[in-house]
């Protein structure tokens, strides 16, 4: 059984303002690789508002509807579909391959900016690599005394094309056309014998930020009002009932960005493969997720301390997807973010960019900005350490104002 590489991922565009467009992925299968998708859709800046997945073990067939989650954002749609098409299992896209080795590392590159500061900056910054689909890994941003900033950015490209002049080119006269005379110098070059390297975090702070037992009134959740109402509802059910070789995960939880990703990514990191699979909304704000699925080895998941873990880490990635909180840092106040990281090492896309849209509206100026991993005895994380500006506004020592900066964050990141 075979298909065209061109047939493998189809894209209609929305013809109205308000209309999802509609993506269909029809290719062999594998597990993880819904997880897989759903990480690019979310990458190309896309929320999923309705999916279908049906596969039979060899061949998968997925539906997803989706909108842009920023209308500032510009999807480039062919570009999303060649990437999609490079992760569909026997379907390589015959320009690409060369490029995209999946048993190569992507090759890291630095990006320097020197400019003069202003408010949105970083935000501005992140937007335009986001359109060009440069991932961010790590950030390095400095302001000197006399207010001028510099941004250290590493980055990688999905199109493993940065390595050429036009890629290059492209690249800094996007950044050069939105921030305008403020930047002084842009420069991109090959970051060689790059690391990871990243500040440790106090071990109280560590404990609190990574906690497995997190109560409502942690990263300043205890004032999302109705929307905590809200989060509080997200219940898995485990039915073997309905299907002699499938277990039925009966989902219910509030709508939220990137839900889909989030429960696709538990799964795979659980080694649970899906066969059918449902994911609607209703007009509450509400979604309702059906998903049979299997173990590796073919059979339903029968063993009730398995089904309580899976159900566990489910609910648990529904209501803190993400951890926010803001803690001194010496003179200086800190905004954390955290996110787990996939058991293949990838991070949650866009994440960099919804704090600093959240900072940018709230009018905060950052000082510096950080992105790292931190490993724990269960699982590992990706830290992302804002150093804030004081403002007028929001007097960072008022524990009102801090409240407040985290609920935006966290608001903008779940897209409540």
């Amino acid at each position: 059984m075979g298909v065209a590489s061109e047939d493998a991922v189809v894209i209609h565009e929305a013809r109205r303002a308000g209309e999802a467009s509609v993506v269909t992925v029809n290719c062999p299968d594998e597990t993880g690789l819904g997880c897989d998708l759903c990480r690019v859709i979310l990458e190309f800046g896309l929320y999923i508002t309705r999916a279908d997945v049906s596969t039979d073990g060899r061949w998968c067939y997925v539906v997803f509807w989706v909108m842009p989650v920023s209308p500032s954002m510009s999807i480039q749609w062919k570009n999303l579909k060649n990437r999609l098409m490079t992760i569909c299992p026997s379907c390589p896209i015959p320009f690409f391959v060369d490029s995209l080795n999946p048993s190569a590392p992507a090759r890291m590159y630095l990006l320097k900016l020197f400019s003069v500061d202003r408010k949105g900056l970083l935000h501005d910054v992140t937007q335009v690599l986001s359109e060009l689909e440069l991932l961010i890994h790590r950030v390095k941003v400095s302001t000197t005394p006399d207010g001028r900033v510099v941004d250290l950015f590493f980055i990688t490209d999905g199109m493993e094309l940065l390595h050429t002049k036009e890629r290059q080119d492209e690249t800094r006269k996007r950044l050069i056309a939105v921030l305008g005379e403020s930047v002084n110098s842009c420069d991109i070059q090959l970051a060689e014998g790059f690391q990871q390297g990243f500040s440790s975090l106090p071990p109280a702070v560590a404990e609190e930020l990574f906690s497995s037992e997190l109560s409502d009134s942690k990263f300043g959740s205890e004032r999302l009002g109705s929307d905590m109402n809200k989060l509080k509802k997200a219940n898995v059910s485990v039915d073997n009932s309905l299907s002699p070789s499938h277990t039925l995960l009966k989902i219910q939880c509030v709508d939220q960005k990137g839900l889909l990703y989030d429960i696709m990514r538990t799964l795979k990191d659980c080694d649970i493969q899906i066969s059918y699979g449902r994911f609607l909304s209703d007009m509450k704000g509400t979604r309702e997720v059906d998903i049979f699925v299997q173990q590796t080895d073919g059979k339903k998941i029968s063993d009730t301390d398995k089904q309580d873990i899976i159900s566990s880490k489910l609910r648990l990635e529904m209501l803190h997807p993400l951890r926010v909180m803001i803690v001194n840092r010496g003179p200086d106040t800190e905004l954390l973010v955290a996110n787990p990281v996939e058991v293949s090492g990838k991070g949650r896309p866009l994440v960099f960019y919804h704090v600093t849209l959240a900072l940018k509206l709230l009018g905060i100026c950052i000082f510096s900005a950080e992105i790292g991993r931190h490993r724990t005895s269960e699982r590992q994380w990706e830290v992302y350490r804002f150093l804030l500006d004081d403002s007028l506004e929001f007097p960072l020592a008022n524990p009102q104002s801090r409240s407040q900066i985290v609920d935006r964050v966290r608001k903008t990141l779940m897209g409540l």
